[in-house]
């Protein structure tokens, strides 16, 4: 039987990464825990941390006291041998953050894009800002995901449709990766509230679960297999368009809120609602807070009649796919809180033979930004955890 060539490389490049992984989220740990916990001996794990080391991607961090002799040294990840940068395109506002490796947020900043239409210009601009705020140089950036509204293709990775954001288009992925010189990716800012939600949210560590986004406009995150599904083009969760009973079918899905469930949930919908039980308040999210606040008279039909409305978009996403679980986010979502999502998950059960849990988010600040920040660092890692082994 021949021998594989490589294999003790192989070995070795699992091993590192195993043990980084570990200090990451059990560190800082000494030679003989991280020798325990990975299965290596003594003399493997402390040839493992030196060659880790000499690499600038661990260093000793304390010691650890107790026993007989000198004390052992504690060794951690260094938080500054790779940064990511995530970033989120809106019409009026792109907000942007550098993280360390160990995925600590050491800079965000918002700035206006001054009615700037050039996306490589906007996000060069953006990222100089937050570079500089960090104290961080942009060749040190490893990974760079933009989460932005719209269609995003899973093949060419470029935005195939957005009304929001029409100079969003096929190319410009290109133009940006040339223009930073590094791989950049694009993706729907509902799905990276997705991967948010399973980190640190509601859903954290669940392998299947919908997110529904209930704000200006409407957007569903689907999970599944620990995986998120965005369809042959791109187009699965845009639950805008659901059909609804009632409400007239859409004759040109370029019209911005043209979408049947969009007519029945979205912005000018939910103020219109707002305005007929006499709530006021300078934005949908302050009405919706005020009333759930005070659910008596007006206040508690107001949101009944917002759960009902949302619990048509939950049902029919529930009968096709029976997720489980339904987290609630957006400005509505958000603002709705627990009695929001109570009210729909008892509304689901009336018209629905499946009852999924329905919880509101539980990510804090801004939850497509963590996303983004979150697959960026999963790329930085995956680029600089393999490559701690010579050829």
């Amino acid at each position: 039987m021949s021998r594989r060539p490589g294999t003790p490389r192989l070995l070795r490049q699992l091993n590192d990464r195993a043990a980084l992984e570990l200090l990451l989220s059990d560190g800082p740990l000494t030679r003989a825990e991280l020798g325990e916990r990975t299965g290596l001996s003594k003399v493997t794990a402390g040839q493992l941390l030196a060659r880790l080391e000499g690499r600038g991607l661990v260093a000793p961090v304390g010691e650890q006291a107790g026993g007989r002799g000198p004390n052992a040294a504690l060794y951690g990840v260094v938080p500054s041998s790779a940064y990511v940068a995530g970033l989120v395109v809106l019409p009026d506002r792109v907000t942007a953050g550098v993280a360390d490796i160990t995925g600590e947020l050491i800079a965000q900043i918002a700035v206006d894009p001054n009615g700037h239409g050039d996306p490589v210009r906007i996000v060069h601009n953006a990222l100089q800002r937050v570079c500089q705020t960090a104290r961080v140089s942009m060749a040190q950036l490893r990974a760079c995901v933009i989460g932005t509204r719209g269609v995003v293709d899973p093949h060419t990775g470029d935005v195939r449709f957005s009304f929001d954001l029409p100079s969003w288009h096929e190319g410009v992925l290109a133009a940006l990766s040339a223009s930073l010189r590094r791989p950049v990716v694009i993706e729907n800012d509902v799905n990276l509230a997705v991967i948010a939600e399973r980190e640190h949210g509601a859903a954290r560590g669940l392998s299947d679960f919908v997110l529904v986004w209930a704000g200006i406009g409407q957007g569903l995150g689907v999970m599944f297999g620990g995986r998120l599904h965005r369809g042959s083009s791109g187009g699965a969760g845009e639950i805008g368009w659901l059909p609804v009973p009632g409400e007239p079918l859409p004759v040109d899905v370029g019209e911005p809120q043209s979408g049947s469930f969009q007519r029945l949930v979205g912005g000018e919908a939910i103020a219109g609602l707002a305005a007929a039980n006499g709530l006021t308040g300078e934005s949908i999210s302050e009405q919706v807070a005020a009333a759930v606040a005070d659910p008596s008279g007006a206040n508690g039909d107001f949101i009944e009649e917002i759960a009902g409305r949302l619990a048509i978009g939950v049902a029919a996403v529930t009968v096709v796919l029976d997720p489980g679980l339904v987290v609630l986010t957006g400005d509505v979502g958000r603002s709705g809180g627990k009695a929001l999502a109570a009210r729909v998950e008892e509304a689901v059960a009336r018209i629905c033979p499946s009852r999924p849990q329905v919880r509101v988010t539980e990510v804090e600040g801004d939850p497509v930004l963590r996303g983004a920040l979150l697959a960026a660092l999963e790329r930085a890692r995956e680029e600089v955890f393999t490559s701690t082994v010579d050829a």
